[in-house]
């Protein structure tokens, strides 16, 4: 089959298409014939080497954590699928940029979302309700996200909206009207930030999420006075210093599903700002490292 890999760590333009030998669905698994995937953060963190102590990975190796596709083979003591049923989901920590996937978590794709909407929503998904589960009952609470305007951040922002949170949302000025669109109150990220919160909601903030990994942390424990209220999924090292709790992904199938259930019912529209050919794959590294938004890479129907 034919994949993008890279044969040694580097910036993205060790990335190259060449041939692997397919892989096959074992227990608990399906192979997927893969549509699309998005590039996220560990993605380029993994190709750069940056995280080679923590996960070593043979090389080559393919780069992708999620993807959308059509079941091509199911595994034993799979019964929740079909041949042929699209669905997205999650490989291993990075194999899915290829002809076909092996995903150990999956839901099928809800008809509000075109292929690449698909492809944007699996990681981001579920390191959102991760986080939000974290931080307990949402009904009522006015909930504060760091990175409201990025993959996880607006997740968050449509789950907890969803579950009747008020939702106040950083971001750059450029991304305030699709955050007041979504229904977040959107304020600029930075310096003053303290100021700029409390000026939108003088009776406080309940509860806060890190979704940016910018540094805010101590802001964010100041703003709603109390660590246990607060949580991150980008920014470890200051989270263990002020002792904030971590959320991180996991595969878990049940997790898609609600954020399938979520969009089928129109709370939850993955973003995507670009969609690139799989032959442009280290474009779609450099865009996305360079801050361009949610990439999409297509690999089937081109």
């Amino acid at each position: 089959m034919f994949a993008v890999q890279y044969h040694h760590y580097g910036d993205p333009s060790v990335l190259e298409v060449g041939d692997r030998p397919e892989p096959h669905a074992g227990p608990g698994a399906v192979r997927i014939r893969v549509l699309a995937v998005s590039v996220n953060p560990i993605d380029r963190l993994l190709r750069a080497g940056h995280l080679r102590e923590v996960f070593p990975l043979p090389l080559p190796t393919v780069p992708g954590r999620d993807a959308v596709g059509i079941v091509d083979e199911i595994g034993e003591g799979v019964g929740d699928t079909a041949i042929g049923e699209k669905v997205f989901g999650l490989g291993g920590i990075s194999d899915t940029t290829a002809e076909f996937a092996v995903v150990t978590a999956w839901a099928p794709v809800p008809p509000t979302w075109t292929d690449e909407q698909a492809a944007a929503a699996g990681l981001a998904s579920v390191t959102a309700l991760r986080a939000l589960e974290a931080l307990g009952d949402l009904a009522g609470a006015t909930l504060l996200i760091d990175g409201a305007a990025g993959a996880v951040g607006s997740a968050a922002a449509a789950f907890a909206l969803a579950e009747s949170a008020r939702v106040i949302g950083t971001a750059r000025g450029t991304n305030h009207e699709r955050l007041r669109a979504l229904g977040v109150i959107p304020v600029t990220y930075g310096d003053g930030l303290r100021e700029r919160v409390r000026a939108v909601a003088p009776n406080g903030v309940d509860l806060a999420l890190d979704a940016a990994g910018a540094g805010s942390l101590p802001r964010l424990v100041e703003l709603v006075g109390d660590v246990d209220r607060v949580v991150t999924v980008a920014d470890h090292q200051r989270a263990g210093e002020l002792g904030v709790r971590i959320a991180n992904a996991d595969n878990d199938s049940s997790l898609l599903r609600r954020a399938a259930a979520s969009g089928a019912a129109g709370h939850y529209t993955p973003d995507v700002s670009e969609v690139l050919p799989f032959r442009e794959a280290a474009d779609a590294h450099t865009r996305s490292g360079a801050g361009a938004g949610k990439i999409v890479i297509r690999l089937a129907g081109q």
